[in-house]
């Protein structure tokens, strides 16, 4: 029996537990949701985002960096892989390496990522601590599609998170999390059951 929704194909990067990904898996179960996790990536062996994605049924591969030449080779070969799997979608869930031009090119409209900040303000790997430096009371997180820079792609959605004045690093970037998890599988669904459109810096979603 076909399916009332078209269901569009997502493969996943990641590099440590995988709670994003987890929770793009089970938002896929519902058939109404328009998208599932067909394959899983990851930069090492041996993490939780892997076993979440061996418990759901969903194919894996592992490509470490150490294991080429140089980084472009590192990065064809990334991108081969992911082109096995026919995405609709690539999402970066807490992928550590940067992709390189052949990632880009294959996939450069099609890949998102998710920052603990209001971009453009605090990129880098210490969004949360930075931003808490410098005693700002609203940050949030970003969905942004990647570009060749550092956290500088067009922007897809953004969600604000207070910060409290007793807040440290750590509980910050819990409650940035919990707003980032639900605006990724929210954005994620809109994308591919509405589609997109890039022009220059903006994101249109019919």
């Amino acid at each position: 029996m076909p399916e009332s929704v078209p269901v569009a194909r997502i493969v996943v990067l990641v590099s440590g537990s995988g709670s994003n990904l987890q929770a793009l898996l089970d938002a896929g179960a519902d058939p109404g949701y328009g998208a599932r996790v067909v394959a899983v990536g990851a930069d090492r062996d041996g993490i939780a985002g892997l076993d979440r994605a061996a418990a759901a049924g969903v194919s894996t591969f592992v490509e470490r960096v150490k294991d080429y030449p140089t980084r472009s080779d590192w990065d064809a070969a990334l991108t081969a892989r992911v082109t096995e799997h026919t995405p609709d979608l690539v999402v970066s869930a807490g992928f550590l390496k940067l992709v390189g031009p052949h990632f880009l090119a294959a996939f450069g409209d099609r890949y998102l990522n998710t920052h603990n900040t209001l971009l453009p303000a605090f990129p880098g790997i210490h969004g949360p601590r930075d931003a808490l430096a410098y005693g700002v009371k609203v940050t949030g997180a970003t969905l942004f599609f990647v570009d060749a820079g550092t956290d500088t792609g067009p922007i897809v959605a953004q969600v604000t998170v207070p910060v409290w004045d007793d807040d440290d690093e750590q509980t910050l970037t819990e409650r940035i999390k919990e707003a980032e998890r639900r605006q990724l599988v929210e954005q994620v669904g809109r994308l591919v059951r509405e589609g997109w459109t890039i022009t220059g810096r903006k994101v249109t979603v019919p």
